[in-house]
C-alpha cells in the first residue's frame, strides 16, 4: 500500500487488507503494525487502537477470512465437488488471509469473534459431505468430513506453497482444473 493511502475512511479494514497483502507477498514473520501504520500514513499507535497488539491484529484477519471462506462455501453448498473447489479458490484469491486462519500460534485462539467465525466455515465446508452421506451414522460421516477437510486443504496448501509448480502430478496450470479432476476420483461410501 502507497505513503498516505489511508484518507480518513476506515483505518481497520485499510490495516487489514494491507496485512493480507504483506503476508500474501513476504509472509506473516514480515508483519509488524508499526510498518503497516507507515504505510497507511498514521501513526504508529493508530493500529494498537484497533488490533491491540500484533496477535489481535492477526486474529482479527483470520476472523475476516473466515466469514470470506464462509461466505463463499455457502454459495457452493449441497455440493461437496464445488465445496471443495471453494475452498480451494479461497486459498487462492485470499493468500493473505489463508496463511494466516490455521495458525493458533499467532492468534488469540479464545477470541469469540474468531471461534464463531471458525465453527460458521466448519459447518458449511462439512455441509457438502453431509449432503452425500445422509443415511451414514454420526461417527462415519465425522471421519468423512474430515477426509474431505484434510483433502482439500492440503490440496490448497501445496498449491499455495508452489509444491505443485512443475509436478508431474499437476497436469493443468489451473488449481480448479486440477481440484475437480481429483474430486472426481473421490467417493465417500
Amino acid at each position: 500500500m502507497a505513503k498516505n493511502g489511508y484518507h480518513h475512511g476506515d483505518l481497520r479494514a485499510t490495516i487489514l487488507a494491507a496485512a493480507a497483502e504483506q503476508i500474501a507477498s513476504a509472509g506473516v514473520d514480515a508483519v509488524s503494525l508499526r510498518n503497516l501504520a507507515r504505510h497507511a500514513g498514521v501513526s504508529h499507535a493508530a493500529p494498537t487502537h484497533h488490533f491491540g497488539d500484533r496477535a489481535g491484529l492477526l486474529t482479527a484477519l483470520a476472523t475476516e477470512g473466515f466469514e470470506l471462506l464462509t461466505d463463499q462455501l455457502e454459495q457452493a453448498a449441497g455440493d461437496f465437488r464445488e465445496v471443495a473447489v471453494a475452498y480451494i479458490r479461497f486459498a487462492r484469491e485470499h493468500p493473505g488471509h489463508f496463511d494466516v486462519m490455521y495458525r493458533h500460534n499467532l492468534l488469540h485462539a479464545d477470541d469469540p469473534q474468531l471461534r464463531a467465525a471458525r465453527i460458521r466455515s466448519g459447518a458449511a465446508l462439512r455441509s457438502g459431505v453431509s449432503a452425500m452421506q445422509p443415511e451414514r451414522n454420526p461417527q462415519h460421516q465425522q471421519a468423512s468430513q474430515l477426509a474431505a477437510w484434510s483433502l482439500v486443504h492440503g490440496f490448497a496448501s501445496l498449491y499455495r506453497e508452489g509444491a505443485l509448480d512443475n509436478s508431474v502430478l499437476a497436469t493443468d496450470l489451473d488449481p480448479e482444473v486440477l481440484a475437480r479432476l481429483m474430486l472426481s476420483t473421490i467417493r465417500f461410501d
